[in-house]
């Protein structure tokens, strides 16, 4: 039973990840691959893997705004 839930978590997960950093590229007008990049380097991808199920509770627009925020303190330009 707790394997399913698991699974599930996980599949949420993957969900929002590959939901959310297409919408950011898209709002920083990038490619997906530019955004990914960004966001490993500047620590936005950490970010979202630790904080993904606060994330996927609000707009998408906070979630992207903070990750925005993340990469600005961690050096970012975008």
């Amino acid at each position: 039973m707790a394997t399913k839930a698991l699974d599930k978590d996980v599949s949420d997960k993957i969900s929002f990840i590959s939901y959310i950093i297409p919408e950011f590229a898209l709002t920083y007008k990038m490619t997906v691959q530019q955004a990914y990049l960004y966001l490993k380097q500047y620590g936005g991808i950490d970010y979202l893997n630790r904080h993904w199920w606060a994330l996927h509770t609000d707009t998408p627009y906070w979630a992207i705004r903070s990750m925005f925020n993340i990469c600005r303190r961690n050096g970012g330009l975008k």
